[in-house]
């Protein structure tokens, strides 16, 4: 069972090749951490020894002997040993991984003790559970498990990240591409760690857009995962269809299509097949249910780079508590797990029908349905806007009402618009400015563009040839 979960002459080996080679520390550093050193002594060593680079000082035996005797730590006979330990050399990744992997056993039975007790003690089950799930994903991931880092540290993580903005030579996209221009200008892209929410009236096209974002997504070939909750995964695919290659959303429901539509799906399968696209379309899921299988997905899938959910108050909780609390506490789990994840995580909202009583529409934060908590845990909450649909709503109450009353004149029916514009209201930006983007949205093909004009097929990442083939109805 010990030789499962240590290796005492392995460490010694490994501390002996960083005082032969230190140069060889930032790849032991990037694998290993203070933690994953059994004997405690050796611990000691290696966090002196992460002190030292940190500070641009040598990694030799007298620095850190000199360092171990100022803390009060240092014993000589064992350091000694370990100068006397033959270095390893063409072996060091092979021993490297085989330290790590026996600390990882020793996390994993420490886990054991952990749940024993959690267990035994009175709580929600389901808060258990996702909490043991949370410390195994971590384990799964080796996360690190600090829980302060020092000024110097912050400084020196921050000056990088200004170096690694640089590099990109001054671009303004940091996060994750939206697909929209005007969006990426004022947003950055989507951060990786943060909760975005988009909100909005029925019919407004939250679904719509949010797919469109995907679509961006998989078209750099990012990994995306969605939850419905309200529709099922062939219509969710079937809009995506439609927006992709600029069908007709209505001609793909009934299965309308001439030939060179049936050919353009047919690259659409192909195209779609190759990407990382995952859809749950459990209507009954919780909160926690969707951390767990989030977790787990993102650990076979590290390509994962956003996370939808449509959407938020379809939703359950852990309890029966009021729904302002549950709606709450779904969104501070989201945010948390786009951190944990570090990936950005859309959630979709519903805004309260009041808004529809003021003669200004546009939505307001305090229009957020149910909970002033998802203002506060969002990092960017955007509003979606077309003014055309309260337009057409009052035009048609109007139409009835002189129908009823006969007094038409002969007016025709009232004609639907197929491009409506639209307004992406930012209403809250942790980290950057609010305001609006204008675009236009295609009712035809559900779909949100900056053009106005007919929307085109777009070209498909496919070398691939296509047959066509004729169906009759």
């Amino acid at each position: 069972m010990e030789a499962l979960l240590y290796n005492l002459d392995i460490e010694r080996a490994v501390l002996s090749s960083i005082f032969f080679n230190p140069r060889i520390y930032e790849d032991v550093a990037g694998v290993l951490e203070p933690k994953d050193f059994f004997y405690s002594f050796y611990r000691e060593i290696f966090q002196t020894m992460e002190e030292l680079f940190q500070e641009d000082l040598p990694i030799a035996e007298e620095f850190v002997k000199d360092r171990l005797i100022s803390k009060g730590k240092f014993k000589e006979d064992e350091f000694l040993e370990i100068l006397a330990t033959n270095p390893l050399k063409s072996t060091l990744e092979a021993y490297l991984k085989e330290l790590k992997e026996k600390s990882t056993r020793r996390e994993l039975v420490n886990l054991t003790s952990t749940i024993r007790e959690m267990s035994a003690k009175e709580g929600e089950v389901l808060k258990i559970i996702d909490e043991i799930q949370s410390q195994i994903y971590r384990i799964a991931t080796q996360t690190s498990s600090r829980e302060f880092k020092d000024s110097k540290q912050v400084v020196k993580d921050t000056i990088q990240h200004l170096l690694r903005l640089k590099e990109r030579k001054n671009r303004i996209l940091i996060g994750l591409d939206t697909g929209f221009e005007e969006l990426n200008i004022k947003t950055a892209g989507f951060n990786y760690g943060d909760l975005i929410i988009i909100a909005a009236r029925p019919s407004m096209g939250k679904t719509a857009f949010s797919l469109n974002i995907a679509q961006a997504a998989l078209d750099k070939g990012k990994g995306v995962v969605i939850f419905s909750l309200e529709m099922p995964a062939e219509q969710l695919m079937l809009r995506m269809m439609s927006a992709k290659a600029s069908i007709p959303l209505q001609n793909l429901r009934t299965g309308n299509l001439e030939d060179p539509q049936w050919a353009e799906i047919s690259r659409l399968s192909d195209y779609y097949s190759k990407k990382k696209l995952f859809i749950d379309d459990d209507g009954s899921i919780n909160v926690h249910q969707l951390r767990a299988k989030l977790r787990k997905l993102k650990a076979q899938h590290p390509e994962i780079e956003l996370a939808i959910v449509d959407y938020l108050q379809l939703m359950a909780g852990s309890t029966t508590k009021e729904r302002h609390l549950e709606i709450g506490e779904i969104s501070r789990n989201l945010k948390m797990l786009a951190r944990e994840l570090n990936i950005p995580i859309i959630a979709l909202s519903q805004l309260n029908r009041s808004l529809e009583s003021r003669i200004n529409k546009r939505p307001l934060l305090s229009d957020l349905r149910e909970s002033g908590a998802i203002e506060q845990d969002a990092d960017v909450i955007l509003f979606i806007y077309r003014d055309d649909v309260y337009k057409l709503k009052e035009e048609k109450e109007k139409f009835e009402k002189d129908k009823s009353k006969g007094e038409l004149n002969n007016k025709p029916p009232i004609e639907e618009k197929k491009v409506e514009k639209a307004e992406i209201i930012i209403g809250k930006q942790r980290n950057g400015p609010t305001g609006v983007v204008n675009l236009y949205f295609h009712k035809e093909y559900v779909k949100f563009s900056p053009q106005e004009s007919e929307t085109i097929r777009e070209d498909l990442a496919v070398d691939t040839k296509i047959e066509v083939h004729s169906y009759s109805s």
